[in-house]
């Protein structure tokens, strides 16, 4: 048990607390509670302490920042990487004072990426930032319009699980966020994007920009959770795109605007039921700058699957105007824009996002000298992640606390 507290405080017991941890198994035996029974309650007692439910890090008198010492380090590298606490051997390079070492930091870094635990930072970094963490849990959409989205929406998440792994853990550039040519589905997922596999089990397959897929953009997660219950909304998707993925700050709507019905108007598309609304004046501004994300979008239906009519039979239309003037068609032009146009936009709010998880606070504005290495250090080696996640692990902001008096 002495043993489990040291893991579970993260950090050496001092010789007071082994001796209270002692003490209070003596006291539990000597009240005749057999030995399991007083183990339990011993158990219970490390796992209430704030060593266990806090992260506490010492700050030293002052303003002035100061190194967190190696088993803080090693808190804070583990539970950016894994969501967890620090293993043997990080506790081990802590023990021995040698973590804070850049060098071997850096190889830790690189060790924890490669571990299966990784997925704990694609689940709660990656699905969180693309807004699709609870999509497996997801009850809103209409069982009468979409009677299959139920038993698939578990799978849809999954897959973008395995891709933010399959990005971590290879060391792919960012970019391929937007034009990788390849993901990860199973059997059902399979079918519900019309690709044809030869097993149900969890499988990579590429070629998906032929296929008009291809990056977060095509995640039947993402265009699913951006959609309403019966109908797609382009309104929720070029949102998203423009405050999610470019990190453009949007205005709230004005008071009074009308909700849209949850489903077009007999002889109007989504699409055309979007620009009717977009068109009164309180609200065009707004629209002008999301509505073309969205309408690029509309090749898919509010679970994902591809198309080219909607519920009624009536042809989609996925050629716009983007706010800059660039005409574009359908999910390959928006991802050519982005990826050639709007780069820096997007590699920049991936790493204040990156950044903000990492350091488990909101992004200020002292941070954006840090922001603007990650991307020096990104761009000198094509974007690739490790290397953001590496300036983020030897940067001030993640090796210093602030002094307790700033």
């Amino acid at each position: 048990m002495l043993d489990f507290a040291t893991q579970a405080w993260r950090r050496p017991l001092v010789e007071s607390e082994r001796a209270n941890l002692e003490a209070l198994y003596e006291s539990l035996r000597q009240q005749e509670l057999p030995h399991a029974a007083a183990v339990r309650l011993l158990f219970a007692r490390v796992l209430v302490a704030p060593d266990f439910l806090y992260r506490g890090e010492k700050a030293t008198p002052g303003t002035k920042a100061s190194p967190v010492n190696d088993f803080e380090l090693a808190t804070r590298l583990s539970y950016f990487l894994w969501a967890s606490a620090p293993d043997d051997e990080l506790r081990s390079l802590a023990a021995a004072g040698k973590l804070r070492d850049p060098a071997v930091l850096g190889a830790q870094t690189r060790r924890l990426m490669q571990d299966s635990r990784i997925r704990r930072l694609a689940t709660e970094f990656g699905c969180q930032w693309l807004h699709v963490r609870d999509l497996e849990t997801l009850d809103e959409k209409s069982e009468r319009h979409f009677p299959t989205f139920a038993g698939l929406r578990g799978d849809m998440q999954e897959e973008a699980v395995r891709f933010f792994m399959d990005v971590f853990q290879n060391d792919r550039s960012v970019l391929s966020l937007l034009n990788a040519d390849h993901t990860f589905v199973n059997g059902p997922l399979a079918g519900h994007y019309g690709f044809e596999v030869t097993t149900d089990t969890w499988q990579r397959i590429d070629g998906l920009r032929a296929k008009g897929r291809g990056g977060i953009l095509g995640f039947a997660a993402t265009l699913a959770k951006q959609s309403g219950a019966s109908r797609t909304s382009p309104i929720l998707r070029g949102t998203w795109l423009s405050e999610v993925i470019l990190g453009d700050k949007l205005p709230n709507p004005p008071k009074g605007v009308p909700v849209l019905p949850e489903e077009a108007p007999e002889g109007l598309t989504e699409r055309q039921l979007t620009e009717r609304h977009s068109s009164d004046e309180r609200c065009a501004s707004c629209h002008r700058r999301v509505d073309p994300f969205g309408f690029a979008l509309e090749g898919f239906d509010a679970i994902g699957r591809a198309r080219t009519k909607d519920a009624a039979g009536l042809a989609i239309n996925t050629g716009t105007i983007l706010p800059d003037g660039t005409a574009i068609e359908g999910l390959d032009g928006l991802r050519t824009w982005l990826v050639n146009d709007h780069r820096e936009d997007f590699t920049r709010q991936f790493c204040r996002k990156l950044l903000g998880y990492a350091l488990g606070r909101g992004v200020q504005l002292s941070d954006r000298p840090l922001i603007d290495s990650m991307l020096v250090s990104g761009q000198s080696n094509e974007f690739r992640v490790g290397a953001i996640i590496e300036a983020i692990v030897q940067s001030p902001q993640f090796r210093e606390v602030r002094g307790r008096d700033f």
